[in-house]
Formats: structure tokens, sequence, C-alpha cells
């Protein structure tokens, strides 16, 4: 399966947020695709970033290693990234790395928008 990126922005009480909607499977073939967007956005100035990941049918552990690379990034600029993920087998995938106590993972992208950093 493919991987499926859209990006858009949205206001919230924060400030302006960078959604990019996630869609198929993040693997070893995938991955890369997905870092080079969130490199580019960070290059272009935006470090505030919301992953959906509801469209998310796999996540492994290089997708995990491109997330964690975002964060650094944006946290290197002041920003913040926070997932939006209601799946339970992906979610479990966090709660197993310890993940969960260092990404905000929200259940919706307007919940996602409206937190403060």
């Amino acid at each position: 399966m493919d991987l499926s990126l859209s990006t858009r922005t949205v206001t919230g009480r924060g400030g302006d947020r960078t959604v990019v909607e996630v869609g198929g499977e993040i693997d070893v073939y995938t991955a890369p695709k997905l870092r080079e967007q969130l490199v580019e956005l960070v290059n272009d100035g935006s470090y505030h970033l919301v992953v959906d990941m509801e469209g998310v049918d796999f996540l492994d552990s290089t997708g995990l290693g491109v997330l964690v690379g975002g964060l650094k990034r944006v946290r290197a600029h002041e920003g913040s990234l926070r997932l939006v993920c209601k799946q339970e087998r992906i979610l479990k995938i966090f709660r197993i790395t310890g993940l969960t106590k260092v990404f905000p993972i929200h259940n919706s992208v307007e919940e996602a928008v409206e937190a403060t950093d």
C-alpha cells in the first residue's frame, strides 16, 4: 500500500498550525516520503505541526523514527508536533515504545489545533 499526504493550515487558539493528513502505511518503504514532507515544512517555517494519523493503517519503527525526527526538528525552532490518533492498534505502538510520554496525542484535529504549548 502507498502513503498519501496532504497539508493545510488551520488557525486555532494557539495560532496557526500546519495539519499533515497521513493515509496508508508508514513503513520502511514509505517513511522517507513523510520525512521529506516534514523537513520541507520546517524549512519553510512551519514549526507547529499536527500529524493526523486517522487514515494510517500500519506504522512500523521506521515511521516512529520519522515522527521523532520531526519532533526534534520543530523543537529546535521552539515548535511543537502533535499527533491525532484514536485507533487502538496504532496507539498501542506508542504506548509500548513509551512515546505517549513524548508526543501529545489527541482525538481530533480540532482538539490538537486548539491545544496550547
